[in-house]
C-alpha cells in the first residue's frame, strides 16, 4: 500500500492519459460511423464491421482504465485520509468513473449487435462518456463560471475526439472501400469534419487558456502555463500534418493517395496521443491563474538560458545531502508527517543544495555531449561515403550506462538505497524506464543502420521508442507547490520532449514514405537536426 501511495502521482497522470486516449478513440469512432462512414449500401458493411470491432476494443479499454483509476484513488484515500469505502462512494470521481464505465460497456455491447441502417443509438452513451470526463475536469472545481467552462471543456474534448479519434478509423475504412469514388467520399467527409473540429478545438482551447492561464507571464512563469504552451506547439504540428493530408487528398493519384494518407495519418495519431498525454499532465497541476506568487520572471529565465561553459567536473557523493524523498517517506510511515501535507509522487519542498545542482548539471552536460555526437554522426551517416558513421547507435549504450549510474545517486549502485526499494519513487522509476528505452534504441537501430535487419517492423522500433520516451518526459512528476526550480526544470524539459517527438516521427515518415515522395528526403535530415539541438540544449542546461 505504501508503494502505491508513493507512485500514485505518476500513475494518476498515466491513468488520466489512458482514459482520455481511449475516450477519444471510442467517441471518435462513433462520430466517424455516423458522419463519415454512414451506411450507403450493402457494400459498405465491411467498413462498419471493421470500425465497430475497434470501437468495441477502445470502449473495453476505457472501462478497464477507469476501473483501475477508481480502485487506485479509493485505496489512496482510504490509506492516507482514513476514509471508509462509504465515504468515498459518493465522491465526484467515483460517480464520473461509474458513468464512464457503464457507458463504455454499453457501447461495447451495442457495437456487437447488427442494425440495418444506422448507428445513431451509439451517440447517447458516447455523450455520457464525454459528460463523465467533464465531471472530473478543472471546470467543475471552479467557483466562478463553472457551467460555461464545463460546456467549453465538453466542446474542447468532443472536437479532439472527433478529429484525432476519428482519424484513427480513416485508414481502416479507406482500404475496405468498395471503389475509389467511395474512398474519396470518405476522405472528403472526414476533411469537413476535421476542419470543423479544428475550429471548435482552437476556439475552446483559447477560451480555456484565457480562463486558466490569464496572462502572458503565467505562460512562462508557471508549470501549468508551460504545459499549455507545449500543447499549443503540438497542436500547431498537427495542423501542419493536417494541411499535408488535405493536399494529398486533393491529388488525383489513386494507390499513392491511400498510402500517403495512411503514413501521415499514423504520425498525426501518434502526436495527437502525445498531446492528450500532455492534457492529462495538466490535471495534476493547479491552473496558472490561481498561482499569483512565486512565478518565474522573464529575467530569471533569461539568466538561466544564457549560454555558459558546460560542467564536466562532478561533486563527490559525500557532498550530497540526505535523500529528501526517502526522508519524507520515513516520516510519513512513522506518523510524523501529516497526510494533509504529503503529496503522492512529489519529492518534497526543500530547495536543492549547490552540490545537488552541480551533480545534475554534470549529468545533463555529459549526456548532451553524447547526444550531440550521436546527432552529428547521424548526419554523416546520410552521406554515401560515410558508412563507418552508421555505427552511431552504439553511443546510446554509453548514454544508457551513464544515466543508470548517475541519475539517482541515492540509489544502487552508488547510493545506500537498494535497487528494488527505490523503484517506488516515481522519479527513479522514470529514469530506469528511460535507461531501458535507450538500450532498446542502441540495439535495434544499430542493426538497422548496419544492414543486419531490414524488416519494416524492426526499422520502426527506433522512432517509436524515441517518440514514446519523449511523450513520457511530458508526464514527469510536477510539484503542486509550483516551486520556481520546478518551473525552470519544466521549461528546459518541455523543448527536449518536443524535439524528441519531432525526431521520432520524422524518422518514422522517412521509413514509411516511398522513395518518390519529396517529403521523405526532408525528414531524413530533420531528425538528425533534432538530435543535434537536443544535445546543445542539454549542454546548456543550468540549475544555478
Amino acid at each position: 500500500m505504501a508503494r502505491l501511495l508513493q507512485i500514485f502521482g505518476f500513475l494518476s497522470v498515466l491513468f488520466r492519459g489512458g482514459t482520455l486516449t481511449f475516450e477519444s478513440l471510442t467517441i471518435g469512432g462513433v462520430v466517424f460511423l455516423n458522419i463519415v462512414a454512414r451506411r450507403a449500401n450493402s457494400q459498405s458493411d465491411v467498413i462498419h464491421t471493421a470500425c465497430l470491432r475497434w470501437i468495441r476494443r477502445a470502449a473495453v479499454a476505457l472501462a478497464v482504465m477507469q476501473l483501475a483509476y477508481i480502485l487506485a484513488s479509493t485505496l489512496i484515500l482510504m490509506q492516507s485520509a482514513d476514509m471508509t469505502l462509504g465515504d468515498i462512494s459518493g465522491a465526484n470521481f467515483v460517480l464520473a468513473g461509474i458513468l464512464a464505465v457503464g457507458s463504455a460497456l454499453t457501447i461495447a455491447a451495442l457495437a456487437r449487435a447488427q442494425f440495418p441502417r444506422t448507428h445513431a443509438f451509439l451517440l447517447l452513451p458516447a455523450a455520457l462518456i464525454l459528460i463523465s470526463s467533464v465531471m472530473t475536469s478543472h471546470a467543475m472545481a471552479r467557483l466562478d463560471y463553472r457551467f460555461p467552462l464545463a460546456v467549453v471543456t465538453a466542446l474542447h474534448q468532443g472536437a479532439t475526439a472527433s478529429w484525432l479519434g476519428g482519424l484513427f478509423y480513416l485508414p481502416i475504412a479507406i482500404p475496405r472501400s468498395p471503389d475509389h469514388d467511395f474512398a474519396r467520399q470518405l476522405i472528403a467527409r472526414f476533411s469537413k469534419l476535421a476542419l470543423i473540429s479544428v475550429v471548435v478545438l482552437a476556439a475552446a482551447g483559447f477560451t480555456l487558456g484565457y480562463a486558466y492561464v490569464g496572462s502572458l507571464d503565467a505562460v512562462y512563469g508557471t508549470s501549468y502555463g508551460i504545459m499549455v504552451a507545449t500543447k499549443v506547439v503540438l497542436f500547431g504540428t498537427l495542423l501542419l500534418l493536417g494541411a499535408l493530408n488535405f493536399q494529398i487528398a486533393r491529388s488525383p493519384s489513386g494507390a499513392s493517395l491511400i498510402a500517403s494518407l495512411k503514413r501521415f495519418g499514423e504520425v498525426e495519431i501518434g502526436i495527437g496521443i502525445t498531446a492528450i498525454l500532455t492534457a492529462a499532465s495538466l490535471t495534476s497541476l493547479p491552473p496558472a491563474v490561481d498561482l499569483k506568487a512565486d512565478r518565474v520572471s522573464s529575467r530569471e529565465i533569461a539568466a538561466r538560458l544564457t549560454p555558459g561553459i558546460p560542467r564536466f567536473a562532478s561533486p563527490g557523493l559525500a557532498d550530497l545531502p540526505e535523500d529528501v524523498y526517502a526522508a519524507e517517506v520515513k516520516s510519513f510511515n512513522a506518523g510524523a508527517l501529516s497526510s494533509a501535507s504529503f503529496v503522492p509522487g512529489q519529492a518534497g519542498m526543500r530547495p536543492n543544495t549547490t552540490a545537488e545542482k552541480s551533480w545534475s548539471e554534470y549529468n545533463h552536460h555529459w549526456a548532451g555531449l553524447i547526444v550531440l555526437a550521436i546527432g552529428c554522426l547521424a548526419f554523416l551517416a546520410q552521406m554515401q561515403h560515410s558508412a563507418w558513421a552508421r555505427n552511431w547507435p552504439l553511443l546510446f549504450l554509453g548514454l544508457s550506462l551513464f544515466l543508470f549510474l548517475r541519475s539517482d545517486p541515492e540509489t544502487w549502485p552508488l547510493g545506500p538505497n537498494g535497487f528494488w526499494v527505490t523503484l517506488q519513487d516515481p522519479e527513479v522509476l522514470l529514469h530506469r524506464i528511460f535507461a531501458l528505452l535507450v538500450i532498446g534504441l542502441a540495439i535495434f537501430e544499430w542493426r538497422v543502420q548496419t544492414g543486419r535487419v531490414s524488416t519494416q517492423n524492426a526499422r520502426l522500433i527506433f522512432p517509436a521508442l524515441v517518440a514514446a520516451a519523449s511523450a513520457l518526459l511530458l508526464t514527469h512528476s510536477h510539484s503542486l507547490g509550483n516551486i520556481k526550480e520546478e518551473v525552470l526544470a519544466e521549461l528546459s524539459h518541455a523543448p527536449l520532449a518536443v524535439l524528441g517527438i519531432v525526431a521520432g516521427w520524422s524518422r518514422w515518415l522517412e521509413i514509411r514514405l516511398s522513395a518518390e515522395n519529396k517529403v521523405r528526403d526532408k525528414m531524413a535530415w530533420l531528425w538528425p537536426a533534432c538530435l543535434v539541438l537536443i544535445g546543445l540544449l542539454l549542454l546548456n542546461y543550468r540549475e544555478m
